[in-house]
């Protein structure tokens, strides 16, 4: 019996993010379970079957115990299912499963301290040429006067670009201009997508205020000098604020 809507119903199927991960095999369709279409309306529960009992192919025969160790229909004491696939990322059972099962490989912390080199020199050129243009030059000094004004507009300047730069461009594709030469993308930890706009703007508005209006390089280092250390997800502490990381698409 087809599945399928009925010509001109306009029912579409959904669209999914292509980065999004699967779940596991033998889930969904196909189970050696499932009734087959068209059996088992107006049907009661399958007869009495050979043998003593109910008649039921899966009750236990009189005189015999519970399956023996490893049957995967075993239930722990307490009356809950042991955890899919063995548990957390390391097998241990009882932890949460590894987020980034199914996901390509974490990308590597150089790679990723490159390609921001590269994004920020291609805003930067951005940021000279609007300076240039407005005439706000970086705090000036002089021999009568400091213009602090013209700093504290750079700033800003500097901010937006640098903001609006990464949010749009990792909430469209996941990857800025350095990381797709690269070959790697940002991906959300919980399920490997590409990141919302609410995830980039978060993620952006950590690495790139403190850069405008007070650290400078010396927080960039920070923020993402923190994935080379970072266990066991590679994180810098824009990703962590944001909850994603950077994989590899090569």
């Amino acid at each position: 019996m087809s599945t399928e809507p009925p010509p001109g119903s306009g029912q579409q199927p959904p669209e999914e993010d292509p980065f999004r991960k699967q779940p596991p095999p033998g889930q969904g369709a196909g189970s050696p379970y499932d009734t087959p279409a068209g059996e088992g309306e107006g049907q009661g529960p399958p007869g009495p079957g050979p043998g003593p009992g109910s008649g039921s192919p899966y009750d236990t025969p009189s005189g015999q115990g519970p399956p023996g160790p490893g049957s995967p229909y075993d239930v722990p004491p307490g009356g809950q299912p042991p955890p899919p696939y063995g548990g957390g990322p390391y097998g241990s059972g009882g932890a949460p499963a590894d987020p980034l099962a199914g996901m390509p490989p974490l990308a590597d912390s150089g790679k990723r301290t490159l390609a921001r080199i590269i994004d920020m020199v291609l805003v930067g050129i951005v940021v000279w040429l609007v300076t240039l243009v407005f005439r706000v030059n970086e705090l000036q000094m002089s021999s009568d006067r400091i213009e602090v004004g013209k700093g504290f507009a750079q700033s800003i300047i500097v901010a937006v670009l640098y903001v609006a730069y990464d949010t749009l461009l990792i909430a469209k594709t996941g990857q800025t201009l350095g990381k797709k030469w690269l070959g790697m993308r940002v991906a959300d930890l919980e399920d490997g997508s590409t990141p919302s706009t609410q995830t980039s703007l978060t993620r952006a508005l950590v690495l790139w205020i403190p850069f405008a209006f007070c650290c400078a390089c010396i927080w960039t280092a920070i923020a993402g000098g923190w994935s080379f250390f970072d266990k066991p997800y590679k994180q810098g502490l824009h990703d962590k604020a944001a909850k994603t990381v950077v994989v590899s698409t090569g």
